[in-house]
């Protein structure tokens, strides 16, 4: 059975951990399902230098974030995980709230309620209390926030090492069983 990834992507900076994530299931063979937000792709337009058509040709299958009858809005179709990469405060603040205003939303809120994972990787600094409670309340309904902390033990070299090894973890996170995050070795 061909295991599947909802992937979205909000207008928070860190374009590059959605392209990764992307690319990454490719190879491992996971089929993925992006939805990107206007400002997502907008992100993705300033970061990376793709378009909307670019970014949606390194997915399995994309949708339109007003698609709200999209198969991925509905609990029948099954899943491993979402993950929203990155994920701004304002789709945090929506899927805390269960407001499904559109696809991405929608989508996370079907996870949640089916009891799939859902892994956040939220994006802001510094934290407010509204942003903390979101994360509580998204946590309390068994989502992950998963803010995108690059490791330094590691000893990385590039933005790139460090953006492979965070989606490593994430996709470990989603039970993807092929995720390959370096192990803890020690001081």
């Amino acid at each position: 059975m061909i295991q599947r990834l909802v992937v979205g992507l909000t207008g928070a900076t860190g374009a590059a951990y959605a392209l990764r994530l992307l690319r990454r299931c490719r190879e491992l063979g996971v089929q993925t399902h992006l939805v990107a937000t206007p400002a997502g792709i907008l992100n993705a337009h300033h970061e990376l230098g793709l378009d909307r058509s670019a970014l949606e040709a390194e997915a399995s299958v994309a949708y339109s974030p007003g698609d709200i009858g999209a198969c991925i809005a509905s609990g029948s179709f099954a899943t491993a995980a979402m993950v929203v990469a990155p994920c701004s405060m304002k789709s945090l603040a929506a899927i805390a709230h269960g407001l499904g205003d559109n696809l991405l939303t929608r989508a996370a809120d079907v996870t949640l309620k089916e009891r799939r994972r859902l892994i956040l990787m939220v994006r802001e600094t510094p934290l407010n209390l509204a942003h903390l409670r979101n994360m509580v309340a998204v946590t309390e309904m068994g989502g992950i926030c998963f803010p995108p902390l690059p490791a330094f033990y590691h000893h990385p070299e590039t933005i790139e090492e460090m953006v492979n090894e965070t989606v490593e973890r994430v996709l470990e996170l989603a039970g993807v069983a092929q995720a390959q995050p370096k192990p803890w070795t020690g001081l």
